[in-house]
Parts: structure tokens; sequence; C-alpha cells
């Protein structure tokens, strides 16, 4: 292994481990929400999808302006993040953690870690492509944007965050089931069949 490998993997070790320790009074609760996210019960995608759909239909009903909604939504996140360590190892017992657990919990937390470089790395890929390619990085911007107000003005803002909401949420378990990866190999067989008979006509 090169000397770069080794220096990226300790440091993703040492990433994750510094997450671990951020997000160890929340690690019952962690577990729990992965749980549900990966549909390890067959009633867990119906609970998720009712919980959110209450949510938003909650919403819809108070009709809160943005101020007090965001207010609120970061008056709930700080709730949280008070209560949250304070109470779950109470609740919970998380000095009980099996084997099992603790391994778990790391994979997420490096997942999380991962997903994050993830992030950063597109995040630079776009500014690299902006320094290099101004021309396409303009054009590309200016119609991804463009397509994202049209969208905005065809959809109502709040359908569309509990459309948005709701893939992000069921995404985990479908990736789990292997849902998508199942679609997405149909998907590329049709394609494939199109562009077959494309070619046979021209031919």
């Amino acid at each position: 292994m090169a000397a770069g490998d080794n220096s990226s993997v300790y440091q993703l070790a040492s990433e994750t481990a510094s997450l671990e320790e951020q997000l160890q009074g929340w690690g019952e609760v962690i577990l729990i929400s992965d749980k549900v996210l990966r549909w390890e019960r067959a009633w867990f995608p119906l609970a998720l999808m009712s919980a959110v759909s209450f949510s938003f239909l909650m919403i819809y009903y108070l009709d809160p302006s943005v101020l007090s909604g965001v207010s609120c939504f970061v008056m709930f996140l700080c709730l949280a993040d008070y209560l949250v360590p304070a109470l779950a190892p109470r609740i919970f017992g998380s000095n009980k953690w099996t084997t099992e657990q603790q391994q778990r919990f790391h994979e997420i937390c490096s997942n999380l870690v991962k997903s994050r470089r993830r992030i950063v790395g597109w995040w630079k890929r776009l500014f690299t492509l902006k320094e290099e390619k101004p021309k396409m990085y303009f054009l590309t911007m200016v119609f991804t944007l463009a397509v994202v107000a049209w969208i905005g003005q065809q959809v109502h803002n709040l359908f569309l965050t509990y459309l948005i909401v709701s893939f992000l949420l069921l995404f985990p378990g479908l990736n789990q089931h292997g849902i998508i990866t199942k679609y997405v190999g149909m998907a590329k067989r049709e394609i494939n069949k199109l562009l077959k008979h494309k070619e046979k006509k021209n031919e």
C-alpha cells in the first residue's frame, strides 16, 4: 500500500473516531434510527412515511411563516441536542452495548465521514471545473438552476419538500433491499435496447 493510501486510511480512522466520540450520547438513538431507515422490519417504511406525512400535514394546517418555521425547527434541534445525550443513557442503557452494536455504530460513523468526504470532493470538483472550464461551468449552473426554478414553479413548495424528505428517508431502505439497484438495472437495459434499436435503424 502506498504512503498516500496509508495516510488516507489513517485520516479516515481518525475522523471516524472523532465523530464516534462526538455522537456517543446519541449512540442508541442512532442505532434505532438506523434499523428504521434500513427497514429491518416490514412495517418500518409505513411507520416512517406515516410520521413524515403527519408532520407535513401539521405544517400545512398550521401554515407558519418562514421565520416561525425556521425558529421552531432550530429550537427543536437545540432541545434534542441538550436532552438526548442526557436522557438516552438512562432510557436505553447505552453502557450495555453489545459488540455487534458497537461495530454497527462504528460503521455508521465511518459511512457518515465517507459521505462528508464525497460532498466536499464534489464541491472541490465544481470549483475545479469553474477554474479549468468556466464556460461549461457557467452553462451547467445556469441550466441546472433554471430547471430547479421551473420545477419550483410547477410544484407547491411544501409538497416538493415532502417528496424530497420522503425520498431521502426511504433511500437507505430502498438501497439496503436492492430496490434501487433493480430499477437502475432495468432502466439501463431499456436504454441499451433503445440505443441498439436506433443503431439498427441508422444502418
